[in-house]
């Protein structure tokens, strides 16, 4: 694998960094979303038991102590239990705009790995080739007979940055398209959450 690495050049050091970059993210996202998934539909017959008791606090200090966006959005809703529907609704989504984000957080840098790793790579095989030419040149200029084993050998070296960049780029977007499905599933979740108890302030408003 070293031969590998010192043969693909100065790119190939790129490629294995955006690699290290890569995995990283994607263990920290996988770790970050593992500790914010919940229960949903269990956290939310216990807050509509509360709510529909007219027990708000209590939904407020399960809301307290419930990890993950969702505990939180709704926390932002309940509190607002005696302003319209509208100031409620208006509420949560104030508290999903600053949620999202920390769902989404360096997922950019993944597409962006996805995207540039291929890039790198035929940057580095397009080095290679100059080089090799460049070798078939002199020997051309000096009278000295060309090898192809030579160009094969140039070839194949410069190849090497192709194949990293590919093996990297690949995997990086397969992991940024889950991690994009895992975030899209937990912002569903948030929306049927909130207008869940948007609906159910609103009727025990109306029924007081």
């Amino acid at each position: 694998m070293w031969d590998f690495i010192v043969k693909g050049g100065p790119i190939m050091g790129l490629i294995i960094l955006c690699s290290i970059i890569a995995f990283a993210v994607f263990m920290e996202r996988m770790w970050y979303l593992r500790n914010a998934r919940i229960d949903t539909r269990r956290f939310m017959r216990a807050i509509s038991s509360k709510l529909k008791s007219s027990k708000v606090m209590e939904a407020v200090d399960m809301c307290n102590l419930t990890k993950g966006p969702i505990a939180h959005i709704l926390k932002a809703g309940i509190v607002k239990y005696d302003k319209s529907r509208q100031e409620i609704r208006e509420a949560i989504e104030d508290a999903g705009i600053h949620e999202v984000p920390l769902l989404e957080r360096n997922l950019g840098v993944l597409a962006t790995i996805a995207h540039i790793t291929p890039l790198l790579g035929l940057l580095g095989t397009v080095v290679g080739m100059l080089k090799a030419f460049q070798v078939i040149e002199e020997k051309a200029s000096g009278m000295v007979p060309v090898n192809p084993g030579d160009l094969a050998g140039g070839i194949w070296e410069a190849l090497i940055t192709t194949v990293g960049g590919l093996s990297i780029a690949i995997p990086a977007y397969v992991a940024y398209n889950y991690l994009v499905s895992k975030v899209d599933n937990f912002v569903l979740d948030m929306e049927k959450s909130a207008t869940e108890v948007v609906n159910l302030l609103s009727e025990q408003k109306e029924s007081v």
